[in-house]
């Protein structure tokens, strides 16, 4: 009993983790609590600070989008919600998200007309910016988040640390903050105002579902995802060459493969039924869905295109029709072997590896890709966050810079500096992770070069007018830096996953052997 409680407080030479052993030695739940209670917190003072598109007429941002779909959602017909008409106007931020968007919407819209009627009037409340109706649009992201994402990420910590994943507790807490205190999805949800919470929520709980065993139910949450943004379609090749592989392995191939194909085209139909009263209606809505009009990139985002068009310009040289199908070739052919591995060696690990490899392979090479895109192949680093620290600090670190120019148009600039300051502390508190040789590699010296000219691009985009001739420099150095350090990543889960492939097959020839 003595050597127990001898281990329980900290001694005088490990002084600097009395505050973190403080937090995690007061018990899980109380663990739980106190971390949730603070991450509720920073969203809570991000959310003071502007959104995309405050006062800016006529079309605003992102903010008047989202609170528009409510105003359409509440006072239109669901059949008419994806319709252009004189009532329902397209070009006005019409609906380009997949069917439970739109319900989340109505649901909110109801929300906001039972505490201010007139912020979800039809026509009369566009641009509508009071301060009843900004609170309650920042009150639904919050509850959206403590309803969705946050109850998933302790269904994905409990289910990652109850298997064969041992380790300290102090470890599954930090592992917790780290995914719930993201800077970056922090900043996009509750700074410039979106919704992401919801679809990575539910990406967040299919996997751990399917971590621990739960298969069908997590097919039907992975369906919900990519049912409320389109875009969880970046793990779509993960999550089938994971499962695929596991049905190939049991005793009734085919009739597992049914039960998955059943439960998510009956989740499909569940969503889509509205929509299904004639061939036309969920053709209308699938072509809301890829707005190909855009061109093949917006801004600036570090991705394949974007960074090489500085020396091809890809618009000008190619038709919509031909970037289609490159970009499809080019995520295809970068994806599939990703997808192959997970068939031939379905492991877990090998699952989480092929989920960030997966969305990386999207992110550099599909369509319409935005800054924001990057939350997507965030979210499996976050999942390796304490067997890959270094993969997932740098990833954030990067994430963030590629965001920078859009989160300063935003005037997000305060709670940028201060959430990028709380991801290091954070990161580097005492807890037993597998970079503490990191200090000794041969990197080290070019690790803190690449973190130097990051500070300095802060810097210089802040500070310095960049050239008449060349009006967007700064942020095609940014995207150039940033898509070398996600391209490097991208490379490193690729051999990780053949060395699963590798250490599978001398498994299975050890088991002959013997």
């Amino acid at each position: 009993m003595e050597k127990k409680k001898k281990a329980t407080y900290p001694t005088s030479d490990d002084s600097e983790s009395n505050l973190w052993s403080f937090l995690t030695q007061r018990g899980t739940t109380a663990s739980f609590v106190c971390i949730t209670l603070f991450a509720i917190l920073v969203r809570v003072a991000v959310s003071i600070h502007p959104y995309s598109g405050a006062g800016t007429p006529p079309k605003y941002g992102d903010y008047e989008a989202q609170r528009h779909w409510m105003e359409i959602t509440l006072n239109l017909p669901v059949k008419e919600w994806y319709q252009n008409s004189t009532v329902n106007d397209l070009k006005y931020w019409g609906l380009d998200y997949p069917p439970l968007t739109a319900y989340q919407s109505y649901i909110h819209g109801l929300f906001l007309r039972f505490f201010d009627p007139q912020s979800v009037a039809l026509f009369t409340s566009r641009g509508y910016e009071s301060y009843i109706g900004k609170l309650l649009m920042r009150w639904t992201v919050l509850l959206s988040d403590v309803l969705i994402f946050f109850p998933a990420v302790i269904y994905f910590v409990t289910v990652y640390y109850s298997g064969t994943h041992d380790g300290p507790k102090s470890g599954n807490m930090w592992h917790f903050a780290m995914i719930l205190l993201n800077p970056c999805l922090i900043l996009i949800d509750h700074g410039h105002f979106q919704y992401n919470c919801i679809s990575l929520g539910f990406t967040v709980a299919a996997v751990s579902a399917i971590l621990s065993d739960r298969d069908i139910f997590g097919s039907i949450l992975f369906t919900l995802a990519l049912n409320h943004k389109q875009m969880s379609a970046y793990f779509a090749p993960a999550f089938f060459g994971y499962l695929f592989g596991k049905c190939l392995r049991r005793q009734n191939p085919f009739l597992e493969v049914l039960k998955l194909g059943l439960a998510v085209l009956g989740t499909f139909i569940v969503l889509w039924w509205p929509y299904l009263y004639s061939l036309e209606a969920p053709l209308e809505v699938l072509s809301r869905l890829a707005p190909f009009e855009r061109g093949i990139y917006e801004d600036y985002v570090a991705n394949f295109w974007c960074t090489t068009s500085v020396i091809v310009k890809w618009k000008r040289l190619f038709s919509t029709q031909a970037l289609r199908m490159l970009s499809l070739v080019s995520t295809v052919s970068t994806c599939l072997p990703s997808m192959l591995l997970l068939i031939l060696a379905p492991s877990r690990r090998n699952f989480l590896f092929g989920l960030l490899s997966s969305a990386l392979s999207f992110y550099f090479f599909s369509f319409q890709v935005h800054e924001k895109s990057i939350l997507l192949p965030l979210l499996p680093a976050s999942f390796l966050a304490i067997d890959e620290p270094l993969i997932f600090r740098w990833l954030t670190y990067f994430a963030l810079l590629s965001m920078f120019p859009l989160l300063r148009r935003d005037e997000l600039i305060l709670p940028y500096i201060a959430l990028y300051g709380l991801f290091v502390l954070l990161y580097n508190a005492p807890v037993q992770r597998k970079d503490i040789r990191e200090t000794r590699s041969r990197f080290t010296t070019l690790k803190y070069f690449l973190i130097a000219c990051s500070i300095l691009l802060h810097i210089v985009y802040l500070m310095v007018t960049p050239p008449r001739r060349y009006p967007f420099l700064s942020e095609a150095v940014m995207m150039l830096l940033c898509f070398s350090q996600f391209f490097f990543i991208f490379m490193y889960t690729n051999m990780k996953q053949w060395q699963f492939l590798k250490f599978s097959s001398q498994t299975v020839g050890e088991k002959k052997n013997i």
